[in-house]
């Protein structure tokens, strides 16, 4: 490359604050950084991401994504705090909308795609063919009609068949294991408590399997009927909706989530001695599979473009709300990244982005991907899928000598690497051993909007999702132009045994 260019991006260098960012592991997790890496250096914040209740580490300060003196680093990290991360996501938002998969929304979130790539100046632009299961909610309502009268917001849970009618007495279960024959007849509430945790998806993880597998265990015992507590900590009487799982041939009743404060009140009703009884009326039913796109755009590398660094997140989301945080600040962050890289020198390695179809309800895209590109060698895959919060981190998956090159290739950033991690969209390469990594946000305030009619444009940050972008962007380019990098094992991965985690 000419002089010229390492003249400009030494200068916009000197725009990027180097500082540090210091965060503690998650409980069980196990945090990597290589050898002689501080973890802080004293440096002030930077001016160009102020302070946010929205994005906060948890000692209530956020610090800047450092350039490690990596000239091009500090490029892409300052074209990131002043880019377009924030009006794609605006425009996937109010133009788009939301946008499950199989529907109209959705087709017309491939077409966005598409047109942001080629307006960006992306080298290659494609899309690539994925069916995918195709859900419609319908009208819904569930009203408890003793021991008063009361309409009960609610949301139907994804996959959940529909009923015209069955009104039952509600049985309170706290977990799938509690479930027994004395349901035989009734509406099962479930009734599990998701803990306030930090990182929040780990309260997440141990609560949403009474939504998952919830309704068909209440199925096999006879029951008519599942109500889930929502799964979240905070609630506005603001359902959340969610996939639930019935497997082929097996019985199946109508599902809904209701807010927490309802759920807690048939609770409290029940433990106090009151019949509750409750109508279910649902027109949900499931139409024959689509056909849709993955949307894949890449800039192929300079000297080794047959090797690939994916990043990616999920286009498709739950068909209320804007599907903001999910996935839409993945996806304006991905967006973004190409448009940066796309205007700098190739890297060495291909980079290639891409957006994902049904990891909602399916993950038949990130199925369809991996069985067209299983042959390839991608030497790391990153997916972004936990909300525009404030980049705290990454978490990663693969062998000890992938993740101690991510850990010394990942270093200038100052964001360490924890393990295991990755995301769902790229799960199935580690199949033949890629190494996957998922960027962790700050998510204290995710789960209060994931899935409802809430998650809109106007609960993600600029700043938080700026920032994230340029963390993304800027992990790609490093990875893409490492001199050398462990290749794919060929064989399946598995979280490190050291790491502690369920």
């Amino acid at each position: 490359m000419g002089t010229g260019w390492w003249r400009w991006v030494s200068g916009l260098a000197l725009l990027v604050a180097c500082t540090r960012v210091q965060v503690e592991p998650a409980e069980g997790e196990s945090v990597r950084l290589p050898s002689g890496v501080p973890t802080t250096n004293g440096s002030s914040r930077s001016d160009a991401a102020p302070s946010s209740p929205l994005a906060t580490t948890r000692s209530g300060s956020r610090e800047a994504v450092t350039d490690g003196g990596v000239p091009e680093v500090g490029a892409i990290l300052t074209a990131a705090r002043s880019g377009k991360a924030y009006e794609r996501l605006v425009s996937l938002c109010d133009d788009v909308g939301h946008r499950l998969s199989g529907s109209a929304n959705y087709q017309r979130a491939v077409l966005w795609g598409v047109a942001r790539f080629e307006e960006d100046g992306v080298p290659r632009v494609a899309t690539e063919p994925v069916e995918v299961p195709a859900w419609v909610r319908g009208q819904e309502s569930v009203q408890m009609v003793r021991p008063r009268a009361l309409m009960l917001p609610m949301l139907g849970l994804g996959g959940s068949p529909g009923t015209p009618g069955i009104e039952a007495d509600v049985v309170v279960v706290p977990d799938v294991e509690s479930v027994d024959d004395s349901v035989r007849g009734r509406i099962v509430l479930f009734h599990s408590v998701m803990e306030t945790r930090v990182p929040a998806y780990e309260g997440y993880g141990g609560a949403v399997a009474a939504r998952t597998k919830g309704p068909a265990a209440a199925a096999r015992h006879g029951a008519v009927g599942a109500l889930v507590r929502s799964i979240t900590t905070r609630s506005l009487a603001s359902p959340h909706t969610g996939v639930t799982v019935f497997e082929e041939g097996e019985p199946q009743i109508p599902a809904a989530a209701v807010a927490t404060e309802h759920a807690d009140m048939m609770a409290r009703m029940i433990a106090r001695g009151q019949t509750v009884r409750v109508r279910m009326e649902m027109e949900a039913h499931w139409k024959p599979d689509q056909n849709t796109h993955n949307v894949v755009a890449e800039i192929p590398g300079r000297e080794r473009p047959e090797e690939v660094v994916l990043i990616g997140g999920h286009l498709d989301s739950w068909d209320v709300g804007q599907g903001a945080h999910d996935d839409g600040a993945g996806i304006a962050e991905v967006i973004e990244s190409m448009r940066i890289l796309a205007a700098m020198p190739p890297a060495r390695r291909t980079i290639r982005a891409v957006l994902f179809a049904n990891e909602e309800n399916g993950l038949r895209g990130g199925r369809a991907y991996f069985a067209a590109h299983e042959e390839e060698v991608h030497v790391a895959a990153i997916e972004t899928d936990l909300g525009g919060g404030w980049p705290l981190g990454w978490g990663a998956t693969g062998t000890d000598e992938q993740l101690e090159w991510l850990a010394a290739r990942a270093a200038p950033l100052g964001l360490p690497v924890r393990f295991p991690g990755g995301g769902a969209d790229i799960s199935p390469l580690k199949a033949n051993g890629t190494l996957t990594i998922g960027l962790r946000p700050d998510d204290r305030h995710y789960f209060d909007v994931h899935h409802t009619h809430a998650d809109t444009v106007d609960k993600v940050e600029p700043a938080s999702l700026r920032e994230a972008t340029g963390a993304l962007a800027a992990l790609a380019w490093l990875l893409a132009n490492a001199e050398s990098a462990p290749l794919p094992t060929g064989k399946p991965l598995k979280p490190p045994s050291e790491s502690g985690r369920r």
